[in-house]
């Protein structure tokens, strides 16, 4: 016991036993809502630690652990070995090499975690959207367009129009609503040259 604690309190892993005392202490105010998990977030730090796109306390804390572990093994071999002076700066040297590289490899795997959900594609997504018709009419019952999505897939729609203008195949028209119950899109006869958006 006694060298585990000489070693747990010697240098250097002494630094990073203060540094795990923190940790604990911020997980805990976590843990009792005190704080925000991602208190801490700094796009910096996580690049310094080799974790980008990880909440940095994550990985702070695994680099911390990590660290503090090399040290106190280190310590108490090179303590066993009769090891001393300069040799305490070289572990502490080492143990954070070891643990930059251990953290960066066991935070990578959680990257996909902490991504971003993407939101899915909807039909809405094709509502404002200018297609092309693809049957030889479209009228109140019948009609069909394909249109491009963002990603420049393509898809063929069912498509209605209210009134009775003339939408010949391979002519564009605008898709303005869509219709739940009926799983088709409105659409309107589009004129390029009338769009603001082309004007200038």
């Amino acid at each position: 016991m006694s060298e585990f604690t000489d070693a747990a309190l010697g240098f250097p892993t002494g630094i990073f036993t203060i540094a795990l005392a923190v940790v604990f202490g911020f997980w805990l105010l976590v843990l009792c809502g005190g704080v925000e998990h991602d208190a801490l977030d700094s796009a910096v730090g996580a690049s310094a630690l080799g974790t980008p796109g990880v909440p940095l306390a994550v990985p702070a804390s695994l680099f911390v652990a990590v660290a503090w572990f090399a040290g106190l093994a280190g310590t108490v071999l090179l303590d066993r070995l009769g090891l001393g002076g300069g040799s305490a700066l070289v572990l502490l040297v080492v143990s954070l090499l070891v643990a930059r590289s251990v953290t960066g490899a066991l935070v990578r795997p959680l990257r996909l975690l902490f991504q971003p959900d993407d939101p899915q594609p909807s039909r809405q997504d094709f509502i404002g959207r200018v297609a092309t018709i693809r049957t030889g009419r479209v009228d109140t019952r019948f009609g069909q367009a394909e249109v491009t999505a963002d990603d420049g897939s393509t898809a063929v729609v069912q498509v209605r129009q209210a009134g009775s203008d003339p939408m010949p195949l391979g002519s564009p028209g605008l898709l303005y609503a869509y219709d739940e119950p009926g799983e088709f899109f409105w659409v309107a006869p589009y004129d390029s040259a009338l769009d603001p958006r082309t004007v200038g």
